[in-house]
């Protein structure tokens, strides 16, 4: 039996063998088609928590499908939620289609300035000042912060390490340049911290960073948009953020106006501790 090469290939084979398999497999299956996304996001341990059965059990619903093991299954749960945000020229397109004024760039200010609007009033909803007053503390007693992002999340941590530079807190940028990002973090130690930010579709890079650091017990805190994020489970301090977007774009306002947070905040505190 030849795997699926996509997710609706996937969904269709599930849906036509699923009353042939086994009661355990059945019982995978009927999870993996009502939770995709944590099918995508979550470690073999816990989707078969979740799911109630054995990790065994879903290496051999993987193999029953036709794959050779369940991490070639995941990736195709994965790709499907990278897909769920278009390429570039897609979103182009779509944002004309929609667009009542085609063209006029006020049109387009004013839905990425409500866009944003939307994403800081949804934030200041959202954060908690527990989690502000945990993060603050993490962050204000250690040595060196260290700070990860690749892609879209790269701007933000980039930023913080401009801000927390002007604000005299020692902070190491991790950009793998040269593809040097584990040696750049190869000195974190417990007495430091790392801040790790990543959004779907999640970097492999950013989550292997983060894996390491929490194995040598470097504090983290998470920014991420999910409780099914492959960094919620790692993180000490974990801050959930739904940016809205405007044809398929997203700003990062609202992920900006938290990490500046961050940043002042632990400045502040350590001021106050001289």
């Amino acid at each position: 039996m030849n795997a699926p090469s996509d997710f609706d290939a996937l969904k269709n084979r599930l849906i036509q063998i699923k009353p042939d398999l086994p009661k355990r497999l059945q019982q995978v299956a009927a999870f993996a088609l009502d939770n995709p996304q944590e099918m995508a996001l979550g470690t073999a341990s816990s989707i078969a928590a979740r799911a109630e059965v054995q990790a065994s059990t879903l290496v051999r619903f993987a193999q029953a499908i036709g794959f050779g093991g369940f991490s070639e299954l995941q990736a195709i749960f994965r790709s499907h939620l990278r897909d769920r945000w278009p390429d570039y020229p897609e979103r182009m397109k779509a944002l004309h289609a929609s667009a009542r004024d085609s063209g006029d760039p006020t049109h387009l200010l004013a839905g990425f300035a409500d866009s944003a609007s939307a994403s800081l009033t949804r934030l200041r909803e959202t954060i908690a000042r527990a989690d502000l007053d945990r993060a603050t503390e993490l962050l204000s007693g250690a040595e060196t912060i260290y700070l990860v992002g690749q892609r879209r999340a790269f701007s933000v941590s980039h930023y913080l390490s401009y801000a927390l530079a002007q604000l005299s807190v020692r902070a190491v940028l991790v950009d793998n340049v040269g593809s040097l990002g584990a040696e750049q973090m190869a000195n974190a130690t417990p007495k430091d911290a790392l801040i790790a930010i990543s959004f779907a579709p999640y970097t492999p890079f950013t989550i292997d960073l983060t894996q390491k650091a929490r194995a040598r017990a470097t504090p983290i805190v998470v920014i991420t948009d999910s409780p099914l994020s492959p960094l919620a489970g790692l993180a000490d301090v974990r801050f959930e953020i739904a940016e809205s977007d405007f044809g398929s774009f997203r700003s990062l306002a609202a992920t900006f106006c938290l990490a500046i947070t961050l940043a002042v905040a632990l400045a502040d505190k350590r001021e106050g501790a001289r």
